[in-house]
């Protein structure tokens, strides 16, 4: 087993409503030391809906650091005081326009281990009906519903190109065949 590296300072380079950037100082077992910079995060919530016919529903929306748009499931950030469930089930009605009867956690990942201490808790919603919360006023989506060979379709064509959203599917697609 590998030794743990010992934290020896950290500070808050900045922060934002959604994450702190931090630069830690560490030193490893055999006693050099280094710097490590990351964004640490509350964590995030991601959402794979799933309707009434087995067709999944995936958001269009345009990724602004990448300049292109890009199909995902309905994700964001956890804010402070909510809980990975609450935000999984507002992320779901803010970019598909639905709430769920149900939110069954399907597994867990980190996004990017090098960069940040994120933790995304991946979610299935069952028994989906229209609801009134829109996106936010810098959000806009195309909703997409998909049968699952279509989304490992899109997956192949490279039109779902978003790691977290191919995570998730990593996670949820062998549930989803045992009806989970």
């Amino acid at each position: 087993m590998l030794k743990r590296w010992t934290k020896e300072s950290s500070r808050i380079v900045t922060e934002n409503p959604w994450w702190t950037y931090r630069l830690d100082r560490f030193r490893i077992p055999g006693g050099a030391q280094g710097e490590y910079h990351f964004v640490d995060s509350r964590g995030s919530s991601m959402v794979v809906p799933v309707d009434g016919d087995g067709r999944l529903l995936l958001v269009n929306q345009y990724r602004y650091l990448c300049d292109r748009e890009s199909v995902e499931f309905p994700c964001g950030g956890v804010k402070e005081g909510r809980t990975h469930a609450e935000m999984a089930a507002i992320e779901l009605e803010e970019e598909t326009g639905h709430s769920a009867e149900r939110l069954v956690e399907a597994g867990t990942f980190n996004p990017f281990n090098g960069v940040t201490n994120e933790m995304c808790r991946v979610y299935i919603a069952r028994g989906l009906r229209p609801s009134d919360r829109r996106p936010d006023e810098t959000e806009e989506f195309e909703l997409l519903r998909c049968t699952p060979d279509e989304v490992d379709a899109l997956i192949t064509a490279g039109t779902i190109w978003d790691g977290m959203s191919l995570a998730a599917w990593c996670i949820v697609k062998p549930k989803l065949r045992s009806n989970e």
